[in-house]
């Protein structure tokens, strides 16, 4: 278990992230990365603009992140996540917001 950093996603954000991912195969090599945690480091490095091999230690090695970044670059899902957490970012600032 890791402190939470300012970006990392909520778990209302990451149920609509998950949609978005594409299944593990069903043969071959089971993902043994928690994508969730992939995710919260692509989010890290979008708010916080720092190098890859910046990214602190306790996310996946910064190679691992990069390579699932690319992947979903390439087949969208990237896009489809970017616009989950935009989409879902003035909803939940506004709900901060006390009446």
């Amino acid at each position: 278990m890791r402190r939470r950093y300012p970006s990392d996603l909520t778990t209302a954000q990451w149920r609509e992230v998950e949609r978005c991912l594409p299944l593990d195969h069903t043969v071959g090599r089971h993902r043994t990365t928690d994508l969730r945690e992939v995710v919260n480091a692509v989010n890290y490095r979008w708010c916080t603009g720092c190098t890859w091999r910046m990214l602190p230690h306790d996310f996946p090695p910064w190679g691992t992140v990069y390579a699932y970044q690319r992947r979903w670059l390439r087949d969208g899902t990237l896009a489809e996540i970017r616009e989950v957490l935009l989409r879902r970012a003035p909803r939940e600032r506004a709900e901060a917001v006390p009446a």
